[in-house]
């Protein structure tokens, strides 16, 4: 889920005619060969949610059947839809749809893994594996016991050797009866973006005050009405994307700690890392393995989750896994947004080079952008808001001119931007009706200005 460094390393050195004969992954974005192959129809590929990837290991560990959950029903996934196929080339269905003590859901089946590849800090000589320099713990531990129990091989790279005996039992993350082969890389970098943090480590914390503000414009905003869906010490998942530079607003704000930031490869606390340092946070205040949280997610850990949107549609269903040709699987966004008590999701309201006016608290538009991302059918459904309304969740979405709210009426227009045209701004670049209460209510005009809203959570 989301391993790659945007070029040519990592997974994409598999990305040769005829390595590859089909790819079961969740988010395929910093790997542009695979990716590209995909596209074109090059090998069989499934795109499945990060938390069923991630909990499908331990029930490969344990000769389990396969994972059973309700994650992924109503999406692609769902066999009824496009059974987790990511192109045409795919056959068959990745899922079996179930019913069970009267209720619908989605069968996993397991598979055996004959090889993996892991990385950690340290090995002591019988391949004792410790992650003190690491910015995450991940799901290493599952994935060798997965790929160990299947018979398989466990290549495990390292920044350094200790002596037998010399690691603390305590920091063990992988015993070294699962490791097969441990290859030292003196300069090992700790992400694709970053050499070495210790802030990302957990073993120094960053002054807030280092964390800088996000400038004026269309993206503010957007993470400063997101940021007002928030309530004091409530648990938070703000995703990939735009959505990322919400904790930069609440740093401004001063109401960092006013709630608990979650990531789904196994942060808790802190403020999210963004681009290629996604996965990572600074100043976490635990580490946790990334199957752990995902049971955490599946089972309603969240209170609200800020996600980015590819595309909207009328119904409501939003696309974040392929667009525009380009298949980029979803990540953790299944798991996220199918089980938090409050969804939000984020995005301009065209894209593509558009243009926006900031000033005395109103926002014009100056050039708008190429392509729409409200449309009349989402290429590929991600999310489906049914379930959540029926469940009495909200499903908020934020733009920089208007709010939307999926309620039991469908798309309704709950609130718009001080300075924009109703009829010229809005509904013209909506290829349907929404709902419109008379008349919508003013986004806050604080919203708009360059000094800090006085926000509090």
């Amino acid at each position: 889920m989301g391993l790659g460094d945007n070029e040519q390393g990592g997974i994409s050195r598999l990305g040769a005619p005829g390595m590859v004969s089909r790819f079961v992954g969740s988010h395929y974005g910093h790997n542009p060969e695979i990716m590209a192959m995909i596209g074109r129809g090059e090998f069989e590929a499934f795109g499945l949610p990060g938390g069923v990837l991630s909990l499908l290991y331990r029930e490969i560990a344990g000769h389990r059947p396969g994972l059973l959950t309700k994650v992924g029903l109503g999406t692609y996934v769902d066999p009824r839809i496009d059974g987790a196929r990511m192109n045409s080339r795919t056959p068959g269905s990745f899922a079996e749809l179930v019913e069970l003590a009267g209720q619908e859901w989605l069968f996993y089946p397991s598979f055996p893994i004959d090889a993996c590849f892991i990385r950690a800090t340290t090995a002591d000589e019988d391949g004792n594996l410790t992650m003190e320099d690491e910015a995450g713990l991940a799901d290493n531990l599952a994935l060798a016991s997965a790929v160990h129990n299947s018979g398989g091989v466990v290549i495990a790279e390292v920044k350094r050797l200790g002596m037998r005996g010399s690691l603390s039992p305590r920091a063990v993350v992988v015993p070294g009866a699962l490791v097969d082969f441990v290859a030292v890389l003196p300069n090992q970098r700790q992400t694709a973006a970053t050499d070495y943090s210790p802030y990302l480590a957990g073993s120094l914390r960053m002054p807030t005050q280092e964390i800088p503000p996000l400038p004026l414009d269309a993206r503010k905003v957007i993470c400063r009405r997101a940021a007002m869906e928030l309530r004091r010490g409530a648990v938070a998942n703000f995703g990939f994307g735009i959505a990322t530079g919400i904790p930069s607003v609440l740093a401004e704000e001063g109401c960092t700690d006013d709630l608990v930031l979650s990531i789904e490869q196994g942060l808790v606390g802190g403020v999210p890392g963004t681009g290629l340092d996604s996965g990572t946070a600074v100043n976490a205040s635990a580490f946790i393995d990334e199957g752990a949280t995902f049971d955490l997610y599946d089972g309603g850990f969240l209170d609200v989750c800020c996600l980015s949107a590819g595309e909207v549609d009328r119904h409501g269903n939003v696309n974040v896994s392929k667009l525009g040709g380009r298949v980029v699987g979803p990540g953790g966004f299944i798991n996220i947004s199918q089980n938090a008590k409050k969804v939000v999701f984020c995005g301009t309201f065209t894209g593509g080079g558009l243009t926006v006016g900031l000033d005395d608290g109103r926002l014009t538009v100056v050039k708008e952008g190429r392509y729409r991302k409200f449309v009349p059918e989402v290429d590929q459904i991600t999310f489906s808001p049914v379930e959540a309304l029926r469940e009495g969740r909200t499903v908020l979405y934020v733009t920089e001119r208007a709010v939307f709210e999926f309620t039991a009426e469908g798309m309704t227009l709950r609130e718009i931007a001080p300075g924009v045209d109703l009829e010229k701004d809005i509904l013209a670049q909506l290829p349907w009706q929404p709902v419109i209460p008379v008349p919508p209510a003013l986004m806050d005009e604080r919203l708009f200005r360059s000094e800090t809203m006085s926000l509090r959570i």
